[in-house]
């Protein structure tokens, strides 16, 4: 099975939003859904490659903000795919509870005022619903790789480890300067919200012990492992919380 292609699919522009085709031998896996509304945008990035929804094999959801899992329930129903998610944010893709956001600085502060993070989609169950630790192969789904569950940004957050060394990983960390931006792309820092930095350092850790080389994210990117490294032993010497951060509902 030859090495899978990564295509970046820019949400909102400047890659301030990503999600991520993975396509293999044997067709491909969409890992994030975007914001509400995202079908469109994802429909010309598969023309572009010559392939259409029906080709996605598999959708794999990294956590439930809503710039990852908006258009989920829709995108199922236009490819027919199951939906990959983890179960420790199973009550937030059911949209029964509201989500908890610890802001790791101003820029996530101003950002829950805007109540854009907080904007409702279409709930839906997923149709593979990982456990704790479990690992998901994917070469069933056309691409050689697995679903690992990587705690951290969330309860639930979900990465995708390639056999090339190539790791899809949604919010465990962020590049730029605020959300992607235009400048500083190669620099990693902490998304706008994260539920417990040091999971997600030792999660980052993990993955670069396993050999992970290159870190593709929903904010900016993609990041070498070296800078990945770096920002996981900043992330261990914080307390439990940075002293900015404040956690609300």
């Amino acid at each position: 099975m030859a090495a899978p292609r990564i295509v970046r699919i820019s949400i909102l522009p400047f890659g301030m939003v990503n999600c991520h085709l993975i396509i293999g031998d044997g067709g491909c896996v969409l890992v994030d859904a975007g914001l509400p509304g995202s079908e469109g945008k994802i429909a010309r990035a598969l023309r572009r490659h010559g392939l259409a929804f029906a080709d996605i094999r598999l959708i794999v959801i990294t956590h439930a903000h809503v710039d990852h899992a908006g258009s989920a329930a829709r995108l199922r129903e236009l490819s027919g795919a199951p939906v990959l998610a983890h179960r420790g944010d199973l009550p937030y893709y059911r949209q029964l509870l509201p989500m908890t956001f610890c802001s790791t600085g101003w820029f996530g502060r101003l950002f829950l005022r805007t109540g854009l993070i907080r904007q409702p989609y279409v709930p839906f169950t997923p149709d593979i619903l990982m456990g704790d630790g479990q690992i998901v192969p994917l070469s069933q789904y056309g691409v050689e790789g697995v679903a690992c569950h990587t705690p951290g940004h969330t309860a639930g957050s979900v990465s995708i480890e390639l056999a090339g060394g190539e790791v899809l990983v949604g919010d465990l960390i962020a590049s730029g300067v605020l959300l992607g931006g235009l400048v500083r792309t190669g620099h990693a820092i902490r998304p706008p919200f994260e539920d417990d930095p040091h999971a997600t350092a030792s999660a980052l850790q993990r993955l670069v012990d396993a050999g992970m080389r290159t870190f593709y994210m929903g904010h900016g990117g993609p990041l070498p492992a070296a800078e990945v490294r770096a920002h996981a032993g900043k992330l261990r010497r914080l307390a439990c919380h940075h002293p900015g951060d404040s956690c609300v509902k």
